[in-house]
């Protein structure tokens, strides 16, 4: 028993040996793959050229890595075995601040293991912290971008990585205001996201024809083969934080090209969600610009909101039922109404007259009652699509009622009728009945109240 143990973990060694290797050999590898070992077959035939790497548990070719899944129980096993002891040979020597320990070469060692672990097991959090440790120390260029290079290797197996995700922002947060190219990195980040969005689920062995997508950033590279993950809200966040790191013309890019991403995933909130984003990033410069005086006026936010409410309202009528389309239009409304009502009695700051946006508020009111009563009545109880936009908006006007507080007095040329929604909404989904008498007993209180405390001014 003890000689074939020996003999597995002598195996076992050889695998990694052969295994880190590939990876030295081959610095550029910038998407790994795991594929049962009957694929190698068509991988070798279809390769038009001479490869890289051959052979039973292997396959590597223009930067891409095959491993087969017969071996990575063994692999693993190994690895972390090695990794285990380098990282404990490392913090001995460190502990005895002996100063003829060769720290260069045990680095070396726990970076090379840990890379190797981290492409076959991405979430192991002490090969991540072991990296940071290690890199934080050296505080070089070229090693942040090779930490940006392997967690987009391992995003290229593993989307969803929180740890590969947290990784990345660890090194943008040490290379913030140290690199001159750091709006570059910053639009690349974005293009991954947008990518590993994007990209389909396809076999590895008809993705490696193609040449890599790069990003164009010294050693960053993009993956190319992902699962498909529209909904992976892990890469949108990771989008959404870079939006602190963004000049004001990323923003406004970022703004105008997702929107074609967004118009054909209206289901997807995260998109949306990475809008509201950027839309708060400008409304937020542009009130820091008001207060130093450097702003010609609110022309400009008031053309990218009304641009957005109107791009919303085309989306809701195209495409039927789709709550992420009622979610966002809520935080258009509530910042058109917080925003430019709070700012009506101060007209210093802005080049258009009290009046004119007095007038255009209730302009949009009235085109929010009319948007809903549109999208309230339902033609075909057989699709529920059209009862979901019957709900949706039934529930977005009772909503935005309650919104409307009585200090900014907007006179509406048409009140929502709260008996008919009710009886609407009771039709559409009577399970919800109790809860559509609550929403409407809060609305109704709402206008009351409104209506009392207009009497009164006057």
């Amino acid at each position: 028993m003890r000689e074939e143990s020996m003999i597995l973990k002598g195996n076992s060694l050889s695998l990694l040996n052969e295994f880190e290797l590939i990876l030295e050999s081959d610095p550029l590898i910038d998407e790994v793959g795991f594929i049962h070992p009957s694929q190698f077959v068509t991988l070798n035939k279809e390769a038009s050229s001479s490869l890289e790497h051959e052979d039973a548990n292997f396959w590597s070719r223009d930067h891409k890595l095959a491993i087969s899944t017969d071996v990575l129980l063994p692999l693993y096993k190994a690895v972390k075995d090695v990794f285990m002891h380098a990282i404990s040979q490392y913090k001995r020597h460190e502990n005895l601040s002996d100063a003829s320990w060769d720290e260069g070469n045990l680095e070396s060692e726990v970076m090379k293991h840990s890379k190797a672990l981290l492409l076959l097991s991405c979430d192991f959090g002490t090969a991540w912290n072991f990296r940071k440790l290690i890199v934080s120390k050296k505080q070089h260029m070229l090693i942040f971008l090779d930490e940006l290079f392997l967690s987009a290797l391992v995003l290229s197996y593993s989307p969803k990585s929180e740890k590969a995700w947290c990784h990345r922002r660890w090194v943008i947060k040490m290379i913030a205001g140290k690199c001159s190219t750091m709006q570059d990195i910053v639009g690349k980040e974005s293009e991954l996201v947008e990518k590993i969005a994007e990209l389909m689920r396809h076999p590895i062995n008809y993705v490696m024809r193609n040449a890599p997508v790069r990003c164009g950033l010294n050693m960053i590279s993009c993956p190319l083969v992902l699962q498909r993950s529209k909904m992976n809200y892990r890469a949108w966040n990771h989008r959404c934080w870079l939006v602190s790191y963004m000049t004001t013309e990323q923003v406004l890019h970022e703004l105008k090209k997702s929107r074609n991403w967004a118009g054909l995933h209206v289901a997807d909130n995260s998109c949306f969600h990475y809008r509201t984003r950027l839309m708060l990033r400008i409304r937020e410069d542009h009130c820091h610009k008001l207060e130093d005086g450097t702003s010609d006026g609110n022309d400009e936010i008031y053309r990218i909101w009304q641009e957005e409410l109107d791009w919303n309202e085309a989306l809701i009528k195209r495409y039927v039922g789709r709550e992420a389309l009622w979610l966002h239009r809520r935080f258009l409304s509530l910042s058109w109404i917080r925003h430019f009502t709070t700012n009506l009695g101060d007209t210093s700051n802005y080049r258009v007259c009290k009046s004119s946006i007095n007038a255009d508020i209730g302009i949009f009111m009235d085109n929010e009652l009319h948007l809903a009563n549109s999208c309230s009545t339902i033609p075909d109880n057989e699709f529920e699509d059209f009862q979901a936009q019957a709900i949706y908006s039934a529930t977005y006007i009772l909503w935005l009622a309650k919104q409307i507080s009585d200090s900014q007095g907007i006179e509406l040329q048409e009140k929502p009728n709260l008996g008919s929604l009710k009886t609407m909404l009771n039709m559409a989904c009577p399970e919800r009945s109790f809860l559509w008498d609550i929403s409407t007993r809060i609305a109704g209180k709402c206008d009351e109240g409104l209506k009392e405390n207009r009497y009164q001014l006057r």
